[in-house]
């Protein structure tokens, strides 16, 4: 029977949990996990910050300055986070280093793109992280009050949807290419609005199942003694 919860993440592999590392004295646990988690999201938020303000001074100056000022930031961040994903990826033990820096690269990165997207679009990003906050606490507080229970049933029917729509999107990719085109996809039909709400609603159930997956590794082996940087990686 297929594994759900068992991530093709390199980060998150079975072996990387189960090693033997006693370089912290440190246990792991949930709200150790959740601190990391909470500081990570403030690096990002402020290197996003530094990258936001940059694009909208330039911009202030010259309309057409904007994207320039921000481009070498951006792929900085690109380039930066891809290399400091594969050190953590392979080399899990330094994470406690490397988790904050790709932070602030992704920071980087996403601050200059939002930046961009905002100018061009204005008022998209905000309503975009207010909507996908509320739904991240949204479906946390029914994943921790057990309103919403992870079970083998729920799992095997949020993949099943999830990779129904990935092919959906596949095909839709694929047959562009040959001038077909799936309308529904994009349009403003009720089919058309009803096929996103789907699609979102689904996401959203995938918070769960990660939810699940990382409280889970947090209680293997008590709270892995010794293993303080796990909790950069779950992150």
């Amino acid at each position: 029977m297929i594994n759900l919860t068992k991530s093709s993440n390199p980060i998150m592999k079975e072996n990387v949990f189960q090693k033997d590392y006693s370089f912290s004295s440190e246990a792991m646990t949930i709200n150790g996990t959740m601190n990391k988690t909470g500081l990570m999201l403030l690096i990002v938020i402020a290197a996003a910050i530094f990258t936001w303000n940059k694009f909208f001074a330039a911009l202030a100056v010259n309309p057409e300055n904007g994207a320039a000022a921000v481009m070498p930031w951006v792929i900085a961040g690109g380039i930066g986070g891809l290399i400091t994903a594969i050190v953590t990826a392979f080399r899990p033990q330094s994470s406690g280093i490397s988790a904050p820096i790709y932070a602030i690269f992704e920071g980087l990165l996403l601050g200059g793109l939002s930046a961009i997207f905002e100018s061009m679009y204005p008022g998209i990003v905000m309503r975009a992280v207010a909507l996908t906050l509320a739904v991240f606490f949204a479906m946390l507080f029914l994943y921790r009050s057990g309103i919403i229970k992870v079970t083998e049933k729920l799992k095997m029917g949020i993949f099943a949807a999830t990779a129904g729509i990935a092919v959906v999107y596949l095909v839709s990719f694929i047959g562009g290419f040959f001038g077909m085109e799936f309308s529904f996809l994009h349009g403003n039909s009720n089919f058309s609005i009803g096929f996103s709400l789907l699609v979102v609603a689904i996401a959203a159930f995938n918070l769960v199942l990660d939810f699940s997956q990382r409280l889970n590794r947090s209680k293997i082996q008590p709270f892995f003694p010794n293993f303080d940087f796990r909790k950069w990686l779950i992150n």
